[in-house]
């Protein structure tokens, strides 16, 4: 699993959330997407890395400015771990 971390400029409410994550959800296979305008970011949990420029190119398609991408592997936190 693979934990991408988009920085976007241009979000202001929770609609500004919902619009990137249907746009993140519509071009691009991932297991979960959450947006936070308060942080201006937006983290996605996929199984394979992204292409920059498709992301870049379908954020702007919304509205809104890719500003960076990081990405580090993820394991899931539980209780008993």
């Amino acid at each position: 699993m693979l934990k991408t971390t988009l920085k976007i400029d241009g979000m202001a409410c929770s609609m500004c959330e919902a619009h990137i994550n249907d746009c993140i959800r519509k071009d691009f296979d991932v297991k979960k997407v959450k947006s936070s305008y308060k942080k201006g970011e937006t983290v996605i949990l996929s199984e394979k890395s992204f292409d920059e420029q498709n992301l870049k190119t379908a954020i702007q398609n919304t509205g809104y400015s890719l500003i960076s991408v990081s990405s580090e592997p993820y394991v899931k936190k539980g209780f008993f771990k």
